[in-house]
């Protein structure tokens, strides 16, 4: 590689870096905030709007190349007569989620709440005419769930995003030249909407960065207006980066932290220190797709939960309600079927924090105060751990405190699993930390 080129790539580092809130000191809330966040390890994501109507994942603009003209036409047939937000947050609360985070406005443009920004917006474009945002916000708070706002930075309808980056290209009007600065202004004015007319919110989901990547975003501003008018929320962005100065959470998308299987992810080297969230799908989509019948199973999503929680993460698993307003039955039997699992193991889920083990493919480990929890996630009954010397002198089944063998050597550490104590989905040992402190 050249100098100039290696001057020019640490140049745009520096660049992106700097657009962050780079005198942000985060407020006592914003720190309650974070170590709340690291707590609650399960939340729902809801990707819901328009493009629900055709069936075919958010996306569908830009994958089916339709035209702004052509799909100015669909808010026209959303009228989601059965929408229920209640309805969604106790299907939530008896799932055992803890926050949702919920689409604003993804790329398409479409503002799914009350706006004075653009009259593009479900409250002045559908025949439905209601702000399902603010009766989720109420509907949250009733039922103490903390609600996230999804907002996207790309936009392929809004005509000062023009011209656009790497996505919408075979929607583009090739001839409209739009004013960034403007672009800007407008999502300043709806972001200040979001976070004075909904109460207090959990904090703002940020995505489509990595469509103008060079772009300044000017992060300090948009960044710093959250936190003066809400200084608790917490901001992540899905930028794919390492995180930037003033974001308060830093989020895996299809990915546990490190393993960029997707090629478009984090990789290790840009892991940082913030509290950590990992999204997933239960289908293959994130909206609504009448042609997506692959849901994960039980076992899957549940053992995705564990391993999440072994890198001291959240998962935040995704629903793409119908065009109806309802939640699609499998998926609401997949979050049921997580509930009644928490309901006897989510005290090793919840509150805990990345175990001495990292997280393997058979073996997980989480921590909670004085307490290490082994997820072994295999069906062996003997497992070893190598260079793994636990500070114990006891192990139990933790369901039912039976004594579990396990004997340390030189290597590491075997563990036996009685037959009739594994679980097909999870078997979890335990041991306290004071046994051997106390000895």
């Amino acid at each position: 590689m050249k100098i100039a080129t290696i001057v020019v790539l640490i140049l745009a580092h520096f660049a992106m870096f700097s657009q962050g809130d780079q005198d942000y000191i985060p407020s006592e809330e914003n720190l309650k905030a974070r170590e709340w966040f690291q707590d609650a390890k399960l939340g729902m994501f809801i990707h819901w709007g328009v493009y629900s109507v055709l069936g075919d994942g958010e996306w569908v603009m830009n994958n089916q190349n339709i035209s702004k003209e052509n799909y100015e036409k669909l808010p026209g047939f959303f009228n989601p007569i059965k929408f229920d937000a209640q309805k969604w947050v106790k299907l939530a609360k008896n799932s055992g989620i803890k926050y949702i985070t919920v689409t604003t406005r993804h790329h398409d443009g479409f503002s799914m709440f009350d706006t004075k920004a653009s009259s593009y917006n479900i409250l002045e474009a559908t025949p439905f005419g209601r702000d399902v945002i603010k009766e989720l916000a109420e509907a949250c708070r009733a039922n103490d769930i903390k609600l996230f706002f999804y907002y996207s930075l790309l936009d392929w309808h809004h005509k000062d995003y023009y011209p656009l980056g790497r996505t919408g290209n075979g929607i583009a009007d090739k001839n409209t030249n739009g004013n960034w600065e403007d672009y800007i202004a407008f999502m300043k004015q709806q972001l200040t909407e979001l976070l004075t007319n909904y109460g207090e919110i959990g904090g703002v989901w940020f995505d489509g960065h990595w469509d103008k990547k060079n772009a300044n975003w000017h992060y300090d501003e948009i960044y710093g207006l959250i936190h003066e008018l809400q200084p608790q929320a917490l901001i992540g962005n899905n930028h794919h980066i390492a995180p930037i100065m003033g974001e308060d959470f830093q989020m895996f998308e299809r990915d546990l932290p490190g393993h960029n299987t997707t090629g478009f992810g984090t990789g290790k080297e840009n892991i940082g220190d913030l509290p950590k969230e990992i999204c997933e799908t239960i289908n293959g989509s994130w909206g609504f797709n009448l042609h997506d019948s692959n849901h994960k199973s039980q076992k899957e999503l549940v053992r995705y939960l564990i391993k999440s929680a072994g890198f001291g993460s959240n998962l935040l698993l995704n629903v793409g309600p119908m065009p109806n307003g309802e939640i699609q039955k499998e998926h609401q039997e997949s979050f049921l079927e997580i509930g009644d699992w928490l309901e006897t193991y989510g005290d090793a889920i919840y509150g805990t924090r990345q175990g001495p083990l990292a997280p393997g493919k058979d073996i997980v480990s989480t921590e909670k105060d004085n307490e290490v929890y082994l997820w072994l996630l295999g069906d062996k009954g003997t497992y070893f751990i190598e260079d793994f010397f636990p500070e114990t002198k006891t192990m139990i089944h933790w369901k039912d405190g039976t004594i579990i063998n396990f004997e340390k050597t030189k290597f590491g550490t075997f563990i036996e699993t009685p037959e009739d104590k594994k679980h097909e989905v999870a078997t979890l040992v335990s041991y306290k930390l004071q046994n051997e402190l106390a000895k």
